[in-house]
């Protein structure tokens, strides 16, 4: 290479090298420029006194203000700096605005969410707020705006999509809660209904209620009777023997099966014990939460601190985790009481049959007369594309969404729907001086309606729903199937009134639970509905662990709320042993011999656990197959329904009572479909490499908990963002919930009084911005399930926001 070419290269090489320097030192320049503000000093037009924010070590945020309307604005100032990407989501997701962000990508989920116009009811519930309850979120979007305004540079998120932050304002935060009704309500689906009834229109209506029974043997309520056992339905009603074969493929039958045996759904567990079972006398409770888990996490840990005549000393000290985007301590203590929620999965949704004037389709049938159906121009912006225009069709009781199994429009009626739904009531928890006051206040609550569980320092403790938009139905109604609503005595005719809600407040036991299960029965129920109850597995669990203690400290119940224990599969290893005693077919000996030691534990290196719950998914696929293919034959679009409609009662009773007229005709017996599903077993999971052997439970279940951008980004600059892809323990039906990408978004144990011996863990950190010391913060105790302390520890950082003019 001669001297001059030399010379070129080497030139070109340091150019790159400065190029690549400039690039990384600009993106570093940038990427620094949008962290947090941590310590100083501030001067914030708004402010009636100064407001100390100090961060720990894990970057918990304790407020010390005058007023709560200080903490309020303070608040939201660090919400904004710590978390603004993700607070614009939540309102842009609600909104069906998502795509004017992130382009075309989002234009399928805002054609989605647009449709219930969202933010036209926050708007409306705004509007009809006092003019107390609006200085609350006015506050609190000016808090916003300013902690935005101080950022020397814009979120990083927004220089990769290059996009420019919109101002926060006063409805969002009702957005945010309208987030959460489309998390805990199935983004607005309501499918389980509509495939309830696609259901019915194919199979007798005697098949369809055994195989939609609750499982009694799994059951868990708080009060009232376990469920009757599934009614098995004779020859006479339907027998598969005589049905001709439908035209359907076993993939989808297997896809509509799906949601039965793998869907996750937004959940949580809570219990609490008397103070008659701990050491302190005061009550204690646990929390956690299970949604779908992401970089950073869904909560933000923060502690406020301000003046209130009625607490005690006349200082407000309250802890637990708070929703960007809101003014609220969503769960936590205040010293006085805890209190925690999991979603109550009652009926919140309903189909209405929508009669059109066959002269003129704008009109639609109401109760004596017609009305004009109204047109709503949707303008969806997408960046880097065309707008779309989608058209909504409202009618009284809600969007016309969807089509009955006989062609009929349908209007879901929603109670999201109802401006009346949103409100901050839930800030008053955060004054809750009893168990008996947290508990009055529930049915006042504007949010998705909850199970409700609080205990106190005097040893109290209670449950009821939280949510003022309970719906009043007709006597003898049947809201699980579309009905015309044009009929005299149909519909919904108000909400309940507090008189009616059920509550459950000091059990004899001392001892309360729920998990997404029934909790009651009778009238209670009637009035609660069936929107998809869980099983019970995890509520039964739960329950019985706490009947295992005779005193509670935090640990107890940390203790409780990772427990990994197999109790729902235990009967499936004994069926798969039974299934396999005597075989001499090599692979399923393999299977039997791996399967025979049952550890009881969904741990990361279970092998027998994968393989039993591989058999019962299997079992019930082949099982419940040709009745699914009847359904989806005729209705292309039917998946199983969720909730109480897995179908595990009815599994059971037909292994136990071996209907020939319920087998699929290729078998010769029941016996024949337990040997072949585990013969698939054998065969799909043996043939990967390592054989059975290495089917370990870790192998399919890792964290998968990832920032929003990441799936955009190079795998190299995505590992950076995402949290290390740890296997995890858990699994559905236990109180350890864990799936790739879910479960429990913060685990609390707290006896209020006693916060310092509380527990909050918190995966995917505080902080979104990758250069923050509180990136991914209490992650690995997250993931370990060590106890990391509920109260903020030494302050490591302090920033003083000072009354001015800014």
């Amino acid at each position: 290479m001669t001297r001059r070419r030399f010379r070129w290269w080497r030139a070109l090489a340091l150019a790159v090298l400065v190029l690549l320097v400039a690039v990384f030192a600009t993106g570093w320049y940038l990427l620094a420029g949008s962290r947090a503000r941590l310590d100083g000093e501030l001067e914030m037009a708004g402010l009636a006194a100064p407001v100390t924010i100090a961060r720990d070590a894990n970057g918990s945020v304790t407020i010390d203000a005058r007023s709560r309307a200080d903490v309020t604005f303070a608040l939201g100032f660090v919400h904004a700096q710590e978390r603004w990407f993700e607070m614009d989501l939540m309102r842009r997701v609600a909104a069906g605005e998502l795509a004017g962000l992130v382009g075309p990508a989002a234009l399928d989920s805002d054609l989605d969410n647009r449709r219930h116009r969202l933010r036209a009811v926050a708007q409306a519930a705004y509007a009809a707020m006092t003019p107390e309850q609006k200085q609350v979120l006015d506050r609190y979007r000016d808090g916003v705006n300013a902690g935005l305004a101080d950022l020397r540079e814009k979120p990083w998120e927004y220089v990769l999509l290059g996009s420019t932050p919109k101002p926060w304002r006063s409805e969002d935060g009702l957005l945010v809660i309208g987030a959460m009704y489309l998390d805990l309500n199935g983004h607005g689906h309501n499918t389980r209904e509509l495939d309830i009834a696609r259901m019915r229109a194919a199979l007798p209506a005697p098949l369809v209620d055994f195989l939609l029974s609750p499982d009694p043997d799994w059951e868990a309520p708080l009060t009232g009777a376990l469920s009757r056992p599934p009614v098995l339905p004779g020859a006479d009603v339907f027998d598969l023997r005589a049905q001709p074969a439908p035209a359907t493929t076993a993939a989808s039958v297997a896809a509509a099966l799906a949601p039965a045996l793998e869907a996750r759904h937004p959940g949580s567990n809570n219990f609490a014990v008397a103070g008659p079972l701990t050491d302190t006398g005061a009550a204690m409770l646990a929390n956690d939460m299970h949604l779908g888990l992401r970089v950073p996490d869904i909560w933000f840990r923060a502690r406020l601190h301000y003046p209130d005549a009625t607490a005690p000393g006349g200082m407000r000290d309250a802890v637990g985790v708070t929703l960007p985007g809101t003014p609220a301590l969503v769960v936590g203590s205040n010293g006085q009481v805890a209190w925690g929620f999991t979603n109550s999965y009652g009926d919140w949704l309903d189909w209405v049959r929508v009669t059109r004037d066959p002269a003129d389709p704008s009109l639609y049938k109401v109760p004596g007369g017609w009305a004009t159906v109204e047109r709503h121009a949707e303008h969806i912006h997408v960046k880097g594309a065309p707008d779309r225009v989608l058209d909504v069709q409202a009618t009284r009781w809600g969007p016309i969404l969807a089509k009955d199994t006989d062609g009929t429009p349908l209007a879901l009626a929603w109670i999201a729907h109802d401006p009346h739904a949103y409100n901050l009531g839930l800030m008053q928890l955060e004054r809750a001086p009893s168990v008996a006051a947290a508990v009055d206040l529930a049915p006042t609550l504007g949010m998705p309606p909850q199970n409700l569980l609080v205990a106190d320092r005097e040893g109290h403790i209670g449950w009821t729903l939280a949510g003022n938009a309970i719906p009043l139905r007709p006597f003898g109604s049947q809201p699980q199937q579309p009905a015309d609503w044009s009929q005299p005595g149909t519909g919904w005719h108000g909400w309940a009134p507090p008189s009616q809600y059920p509550r459950v407040v000091d059990p004899s036991d001392g001892r309360l639970w729920t998990a997404n299960n029934r909790t009651v029965d009778g009238p209670a129920l009637d009035l609660l509905g069936n929107g998809g109850h869980d099983l019970g597995a995890r509520a039964q669990q739960i329950r019985d662990d706490l009947r295992m203690h005779g005193v509670f400290t935090p640990g107890n119940l940390l203790d409780i709320q990772l427990d990994d224990r197999a109790v729902f599969l235990t009967p499936w290893q004994r069926l798969l042993q039974d299934t396999l005693a005597g075989t001499s077919d090599p692979a399923l000996g393999a299977l039997r011999k791996l399967t025979a030691t049952w550890r009881n534990r969904a741990a990361p290196d279970s092998v027998d656990y994968r393989l039993v719950r591989a058999f019962r998914a299997e079992v019930h696929r082949l099982a419940l197959a040709p009745l699914v293919a009847r359904v989806k034959a005729r209705y292309p679009g039917f998946a199983w329904p969720s909730g109480a409609g897995n179908a595990e009662a009815a599994v059971w009773s037909l292994l136990r009572d071996q209907p020939a007229w319920l087998l699929d005709p290729r078998y010769r017996n029941w016996n024949a479909l337990l040997e072949d599903a585990a013969r698939r077993v054998a065969t799909a999971l043996g043939g990967q490499p390592g054989g059975l052997a290495a089917r370990t439970w870790g192998e399919v279940n890792p964290a998968d908990i990832r920032h929003a951008l990441s799936p955009a980004l190079p795998s190299f600059l995505a590992r950076l963002l995402d949290m290390p892809d740890t296997p995890l323990p858990g699994d559905a039906n236990m109180p350890r919930v864990a799936a790739p990408g879910f479960g429990a978004s913060e685990r609390l144990a707290v006896s209020p009084g006693h916060e310092a011996d509380g527990i909050l863990e918190m995966p995917g950190g505080q902080s979104d911005n990758p250069l923050s010391p509180y990136y991914g913060a209490g992650h690995a105790a997250w993931v370990d399930g060590r106890p990391t302390p509920l109260l903020p520890g030494p302050a490591r950082w302090t920033l003083t926001l000072n009354p001015g003019t800014r």
